[in-house]
């Protein structure tokens, strides 16, 4: 019970001596509110940079992902190098096999697909840090055609769809595009 109370004591001289420290070296109530308002502000502030340049990172990402993958299922190239510089596994994988399965059927994509992404969550605490994108994708002008004849393969037509992301953090610091799926029976 004794160790106790000294406990508490120190406790509360310890709380004090700060608390004198803080107020010693200005004049009254403004020397007091500084430091706490400060620092909360300068910890919001820094995690609203971390938070803005994750988004950042995330929708280039996003949006390098989009323009490899066109440019590697133009060239019907599953293991072209932009893939992986955007991309991770098991995206990456998927990825592959649909540019790999289009060419051994003799297709490929051509065309526009247009995206207008916004990122609906960020995650900075979790291991590994995340950020869920969410788009609205066009691929009305964007069509699996015959290698041979440019004729576009039956049933391949796109239209609005959503589309769902989700970029990674890797220990590298680079952010990569790991998971994502096309909602096809979902128009936006």
């Amino acid at each position: 019970m004794r160790g106790r109370q000294l406990g508490r004591a120190a406790t509360c001289l310890l709380t004090i001596v700060a608390a004198v420290a803080v107020t010693a070296c200005g004049s009254g109530q403004e020397a007091v509110d500084r430091p706490a308002s400060g620092r909360a502000d300068g910890v919001r502030a820094d995690s609203d940079v971390e938070r803005g340049a994750a988004e950042k990172a995330a929708l280039d990402a996003y949006s390098g992902y989009l323009t490899a993958s066109r440019t590697a299922s133009r060239r019907g190239d599953p293991h072209a190098p932009e893939l992986s510089r955007f991309l991770a596994d098991p995206l990456l994988t998927r990825v592959q096999l649909s540019i790999r399965d289009a060419k051994e059927h003799g297709a490929m994509r051509t065309g526009t697909l247009r995206s207008d992404p916004t990122v609906i969550a960020v995650d900075l605490d979790s291991d590994p840090a995340t950020v869920e994108i969410q788009d609205c994708l066009d691929a009305t002008g964007y069509r699996l055609v015959y290698s041979k004849d440019q004729k576009v393969v039956p049933g391949s037509g796109g239209g609005r769809h959503l589309a769902t992301a989700t970029a990674t953090r890797y220990p590298d610091g680079r952010w990569l595009i790991s998971s994502g799926a096309a909602h096809q029976d979902q128009p936006c």
